[in-house]
């Protein structure tokens, strides 16, 4: 056996590819499959794209208050354990380089989250209102749970859980992985970008593209200030002002 097949089939050569399918598999890379079959359920109806509705955090048992909190929780710790897998990976393979998701520089990871948070968030929303006219996009409704005191304490839950998956997962851990895999860095970033926008298609092809665009953003922000905490804020933060924002709003205006 030659010294380079030796190599080639030393394990840690394909083990950072498994590691990224293993935890896409059970978490953001369904959810891209499930994302596909729902916008292709969508375009074979016969009502245009941008006259359908995508509901988003539902209510489950809206008669049963207790119950569909015990769901609405459930909804919120499950992904997270995702996270917790992509944590443990990269420590248990000896990753030294650190990732910033820590508290180390709050006043900082804060600053440059409401930066962030900006910079995608108000071209995002004009966006996503210019994709609908063309017809690319579904009437996107974020938040319909059933009015109850925990309501809007579990929308700030689903905002935390989105920004700390979303953003562990795709940028601390895949492109880590990635680079392991001697992907180029250009590369790493718009694979990432893209897997972002699939699994939220089931918004409409606006959702896919906005959400590419978000993806690449965060990605250069992460490798340039080298810590996901300022992006897992400002995600939290986009998806606070969408969930509440819209909760509030809705039942006032008839333009979202």
């Amino acid at each position: 056996m030659s010294q380079d097949a030796g190599v080639a089939l030393r394990p840690d050569a394909w083990r950072p590819g498994l590691e990224v399918l293993l935890v896409l598999g059970f978490s953001l890379g369904r959810s891209a499959v499930y994302s596909l079959l729902s916008i292709i359920e969508k375009l074979t109806r016969d009502v245009p794209l941008n006259q359908q509705t995508t509901t988003i955090n539902n209510s489950v048992t809206p008669d049963r208050s207790w119950l569909d909190l015990a769901y609405q929780l459930a909804g919120i710790g499950f992904p997270l354990v995702a996270v917790a897998v992509a944590l443990y990976l990269l420590r248990l393979s000896g990753d030294r380089e650190p990732i910033g998701y820590d508290l180390a520089r709050p006043a900082s990871d804060l600053g440059r989250g409401f930066i962030a948070a900006a910079l995608i968030g108000i071209p995002g929303l004009a966006f996503y209102f210019v994709a609908r006219e063309l017809g690319i996009n579904t009437n996107v409704s974020p938040a319909n749970l059933a009015e109850n005191w925990w309501t809007v304490p579990v929308l700030a839950g689903y905002a935390v859980m989105n920004g700390v998956l979303e953003e562990v997962v795709m940028l601390a851990f895949l492109l880590r992985r990635f680079a392991q895999l001697r992907w180029t860095p250009w590369v790493a970033l718009v694979v990432s970008a893209v897997i972002r926008g699939s699994y939220h298609l089931y918004q409409g092809f606006g959702g896919f593209l906005g959400n590419i665009v978000m993806g690449l953003v965060f990605g250069y922000l992460y490798r340039r200030w080298g810590r996901v905490m300022p992006l897992v804020v400002a995600h939290i933060i986009l998806d606070l002002v969408s969930f509440i924002g819209y909760a509030l709003l809705a039942p006032h205006v008839d333009w979202l």
